[in-house]
């Protein structure tokens, strides 16, 4: 029996519930990104159920020359760094943020100011981490000038904006039109197509299941009423299947053929398809419609929807991450152990973003408040209807 998430978690829970948790499922999945579940399942002797070590032991520097990356051992990746990232521009600000906001302050941000990297073992710029899509941001806005609300068109179109959109969705929780709006606007920035899709939805995610009495089908329903196109057909298709599962081994197959005919990287995924990644209105990521399946699957208790997120394998670390947060956003616990390592071994203080955002949160919405009573007085002055109270 799995536990039920908590209905009556307070904003300040849930937003550090949703950016730990999807801190600890970022680091869960690192190490086994890239392989399949029979591949997760021979090389560890059966499914990944905690914190596992580099897929390569300590040849992890060598092993794959592209990557040098130490993927494992509570190391976090690029989803967390550029979510920790997303929450310094927010703290800076102290308001909504536009793409504009992106190329004022997240591009300086991962360009200027070395951090600890916990894969690479060493102070450095976040730049010299993120992937090649992420530095697509540094290239377009820094170096090509171009407009932020369009720099995003040409990158190749994957999950790389909606991998840190949660902090969007807490900043608007329980407010997911807003979110996917906000989102939206950000994500003009990194990613186009089905990439700046997923961003909108998941951040409107995020925020749905921050709202009292949310639950894993309220969440999926407010995606569908706003996703679009391949996002929307390939979300309702991967949780119309995960509402038939209720363990994640018996899920695995069967979410990734139902979200196979909408994903363009195709079945190997370290050999993509010609048509892989490029701008379609019939396709969308993998990881946002798997994310919410498993979330299905283990009924919004975290541990269940990570751990089926991880040993899902291919793009793991962004499926747990995504997973990890709408999880802890719903208000089910993160396991203190997994929480209490990761953080140690990455250098990182989890709780510190949470409590900052938390703080700008309520800032903005006392000015939304503001705002919109403004409005309504300027509209009630035009003979439109009284204010509310």
């Amino acid at each position: 029996m799995k536990p039920k998430p908590h209905q009556n978690a307070t904003l300040d829970e849930r937003i550090t519930g949703s950016l730990v948790g999807a801190a600890v499922g970022d680091a869960l999945g690192g190490p086994v990104e890239g392989y399949s579940p029979e591949q997760i399942l021979e090389h560890h002797g059966g499914r990944v159920h905690g914190i596992v070590g580099p897929w390569h032991g300590e040849a992890w520097r060598t092993a794959r020359p592209l990557a040098p990356y130490h993927k494992g051992d509570g190391h976090v990746t690029d989803d967390t760094l550029m979510t920790h990232a997303l929450i310094r521009v927010y703290a800076r600000v102290r308001d909504h943020l536009d793409a504009y906001a992106i190329a004022d302050h997240l591009v300086p941000d991962l360009m200027t100011e070395t951090r600890w990297i916990p894969e690479l073992e060493t102070e450095a710029l976040p730049l010299h981490r993120i992937f090649l899509a992420e530095k697509w941001l540094v290239t377009r806005i820094h170096y090509g000038h171009a407009d932020p609300r369009e720099a995003g068109t040409g990158n190749i179109v994957n999950c790389g904006a909606a991998m840190y959109m949660s902090p969007v969705g807490l900043v608007n929780a329980a407010n997911p039109q807003a979110a996917y709006a906000e989102a939206l606007d950000i994500a003009g920035a990194h990613q186009s197509s089905y990439g700046r899709e997923a961003a909108g939805v998941l951040a409107a995610a995020v925020a749905a299941a921050c709202t009292p009495g949310a639950t894993p089908d309220s969440v999926v329903s407010t995606c569908l009423s706003l996703a679009k196109d391949g996002t929307r057909t390939a979300i309702e298709r991967v949780c119309a299947e995960a509402s038939r599962h209720t363990d994640f081994e018996s899920a695995l197959s069967p979410l990734r053929e139902a979200v196979a005919p909408y994903d363009t990287v195709g079945p190997d995924y370290r050999a993509p398809s010609l048509g892989a990644r490029r701008p379609s209105r019939l396709h969308a990521i993998e990881e946002l419609p798997v994310a919410l399946g498993m979330l299905l699957v283990a009924q919004g208790d975290y541990r269940h929807a990570v751990l089926g997120a991880v040993n899902y394998g291919r793009d793991c670390d962004s499926i747990a991450t995504m997973a990890g947060a709408l999880a802890g956003a719903l208000g089910s616990p993160i396991p203190q152990d997994w929480a209490k390592t990761v953080a140690e071994a990455s250098r990182l203080d989890l709780w510190e973003p949470a409590a900052a955002l938390t703080a700008v949160t309520r800032e903005i919405f006392t000015r939304d408040t503001s705002r919109r009573r403004t409005h309504e007085q300027a509209f009630a002055s035009l003979g439109g209807p009284e204010c509310s109270a």
